[in-house]
C-alpha cells in the first residue's frame, strides 16, 4: 500500500468526522513523510469535528505533539484524548503571541481554518517567524482566492496574490533589486504551490543574501552570451502573448 493511501486509511478510520479533498493526501505525504516517527510539534488550525486530529496522531506516531486551534470552545472536548486545544482567532496577534509563549516554536502549522484573504494572510505573517528551521506552514483551500461569493475574489488582495508578493520578497534577497517595508524573506527559504495548497518552507540559516562565487578553474575567454537578447522573444510577440492569455 502506498504511503498516501496509508494516510487516507487513517482519515477514513478516524474516530470522528472530518472533511478533506482527495488531492491533498499525496501532497501531505510528499511534504510530511520526513517528520514521521519524530518528536515534532504539529499544529492544525480548524478542529471542526476532530477527525483530522486522530488522523495526524496516527500518521506522525506517538512522539508527535498534536495541537488544535479553533474558534469553537466545544473543541476543548478533544483534550480528553490527549490533544492540546487552544481557542482563539487566527487573525488575532495577541492570541498568537500568547500561544507561542506557551508552546514555543513549532515544526508544522496546517491552516485549515478560516479561508478569507485576511485570515490566511494574517496566519502566514504572524506564524512564519515562530516555525523552526526546516519546518513548514501549509495553507489549504486556497481556491477561495478565486471565489466571488462571500470571499470577494479574484482580487488584488487575494491570498494567492499575497503569495505572489512573497515570491518577489524571496527574490529580493538578491542584492539591489528591491525590497518591501514588511518582509518575511529572512524566514521563508522557498514556497511550493500545489492545486489549492501553498507550502512555505522555513529555514533562517538558508535565507542569506545571494552573491556570485567563482571557482579557480582556467578562464579560456569564451564570450558570455547570458544577456544577449533576441528581439523575436519580445514580450510584444503575439505568439508569446497568446500563451499567456486566459481562456
Amino acid at each position: 500500500m502506498s504511503n498516501h493511501l496509508e494516510i487516507e486509511k487513517y482519515f477514513f478510520n478516524s474516530k470522528y468526522y472530518s472533511i478533506k479533498f482527495k488531492n491533498y493526501f499525496p501532497i501531505y505525504e510528499k511534504l510530511f513523510h520526513r517528520f514521521r516517527g519524530k518528536n515534532i510539534t504539529f499544529v492544525e488550525i480548524g478542529v471542526f469535528s476532530g477527525g483530522s486530529l486522530f488522523m495526524w496522531k496516527n500518521y506522525f506516531g506517538p512522539k508527535a505533539r498534536i495541537i488544535g486551534i479553533d474558534l469553537n470552545p466545544q473543541a476543548k472536548d478533544f483534550e480528553k484524548y490527549g490533544f492540546e486545544i487552544f481557542i482563539g482567532d487566527q487573525t488575532n496577534e495577541s492570541f498568537w503571541q500568547d500561544f507561542f509563549k506557551k508552546i514555543g516554536k513549532v515544526d508544522i502549522i496546517l491552516d485549515d481554518g478560516g479561508h478569507t484573504n485576511y485570515q490566511q494572510i494574517m496566519t502566514v505573517t504572524l506564524c512564519i517567524p515562530n516555525i523552526k528551521n526546516e519546518g513548514l506552514l501549509l495553507v489549504e483551500d486556497t481556491w477561495h482566492s478565486y471565489i466571488k461569493k462571500k470571499y470577494y475574489n479574484p482580487s488584488k488582495y487575494s491570498f494567492i496574490n499575497f503569495c505572489k508578493k512573497l515570491i518577489n520578497d524571496n527574490n529580493y534577497r538578491y542584492p539591489n533589486i528591491g525590497k518591501y517595508k514588511f518582509s518575511l524573506n529572512k524566514y521563508i527559504f522557498s514556497i511550493q504551490f500545489f492545486e489549492s495548497v501553498v507550502c512555505f518552507n522555513v529555514d533562517k540559516k538558508l535565507c542569506v543574501e545571494n552573491i556570485i562565487i567563482k571557482n579557480n578553474g582556467t578562464n579560456i575567454g569564451v564570450k558570455d552570451m547570458t544577456h544577449k537578447i533576441n528581439n523575436s522573444y519580445s514580450v510584444t510577440n503575439k505568439t508569446f502573448l497568446g500563451k499567456l492569455k486566459k481562456n
